[in-house]
């Protein structure tokens, strides 16, 4: 099973409210067969707007893997493709005042926490990482709190999520092959399985 207990890394700053998944991946991208070269959309509206003065196309935060974001980050559409972008630019974690339910799901089911933190705490985080880019954070799931410099502040993530990336069951699949003997026993027991076999052969 595949545990997630801290992420560290650097962090990256992404200021704003209501952040929608069309903006986190516009919709024409929607049309990919996989997931495979997403990351170098993520934002593709918003970084064209700016010109280059976006979080994601400043040369500071490049390798960053802790996503710092406000309040109810990706809200709007269900697409599993907006979690998906943000984890193909390689981000492994996001701390944040609130989420969307449907992303934050879509976010346990890749193994990428999202927590949550008191809006001072937040907006004291992204100013820490606007001037000290380069220097690295913790985000502690056991601890339950992320720790900057020498400041350390309290996250919070639901009980029943948290437990499932302290015991790697957030990971489904990983799941049904660890247990796939289980799996292949339950299956045999099963009138109308057992009779799609014999009806193949």
């Amino acid at each position: 099973m595949s545990q997630v207990k801290s992420i560290a890394g650097r962090g990256i700053p992404l200021t704003g409210n209501d952040i929608d998944t069309d903006r986190i991946i516009p919709a024409r991208f929607l049309r990919c067969v996989t997931f495979d070269g997403l990351g170098a959309q993520v934002f593709a509206d918003d970084r064209t707007q700016v010109q280059g003065q976006h979080a994601f196309d400043q040369p500071q935060y490049q390798g960053a893997t802790l996503l710092v974001v406000n309040r109810n980050f990706g809200c709007g559409s269900s697409r599993e493709h907006a979690p998906q972008a943000i984890a193909k630019w390689g981000i492994k974690a996001l701390i944040g005042e609130s989420f969307a339910e449907i992303f934050f799901g879509n976010c346990v089911a890749m193994g990428i926490p999202c927590v949550t933190a008191a809006p001072a705490d937040v907006e004291r985080l992204q100013s820490w990482l606007t001037e000290f880019p380069q220097n690295p954070i913790k985000l502690d799931l056991e601890a339950l709190e992320v720790r900057f410099g020498h400041i350390a502040v309290p996250v919070f993530m639901g009980e029943g999520a948290r437990n499932m990336f302290l015991g790697g069951t957030w990971d489904a699949c990983g799941q049904l092959v660890a247990q796939a003997e289980q799996v292949r026993q339950t299956a045999d027991r099963l009138p109308y399985v057992s009779w799609g076999r014999t009806a193949s052969v």
